[in-house]
């Protein structure tokens, strides 16, 4: 009987280590997928670029499983104004749930403030820190 409990315990420890070890893989496969962009052109070209990018990822991975956030600093501010070019695409990406993020630094430089911008997009402080601290929390990185 006692070599039956040390073969129980023996397997019992072995199922409890196995399930310790998928568990990481199991939380891995529920996260979503991270990324920042960066604009910082006021290029509109370069904008819709970025826009399709998000889109397509969107598509590819379901807009549900992938969490995107667009920061935009120095000159790539001006697309966040409220009449810009792409303010219709802007609004279309919020709406997928998109974090479009103004650099308020980059406003206040360039004396704008927030009824200057496109009522939908949300700021932080700034754009570059931004990045930065978005890539610490796992985020992937792209700049068109």
């Amino acid at each position: 009987m006692k070599l039956t409990n040390t073969w129980m315990g023996a397997l019992l420890g072995a199922a409890l280590t196995m399930g310790a070890l998928t568990l990481p893989i199991a939380a891995q496969a529920a996260d979503k997928e991270k990324l920042v962009v960066q604009v910082s052109e006021a290029n509109p070209a370069t904008w819709n670029l970025a826009l399709n990018n998000i889109k397509n990822i969107q598509k590819d991975l379901g807009k549900d499983n992938v969490e995107l956030e667009l920061v935009a600093y120095g000159p790539g501010i001006a697309m966040l104004k409220a009449e810009s070019e792409v303010s219709n695409r802007i609004d279309e990406a919020v709406d997928s749930g998109v974090h479009v993020m103004a650099c308020e630094n980059t406003m206040h430089g360039q004396k704008l403030g927030k009824a200057d911008m496109n009522a939908r997009i949300g700021y932080v402080k700034s754009g570059v820190v931004e990045i930065l601290q978005r890539q610490e929390q796992g985020y992937a990185y792209l700049r068109p």
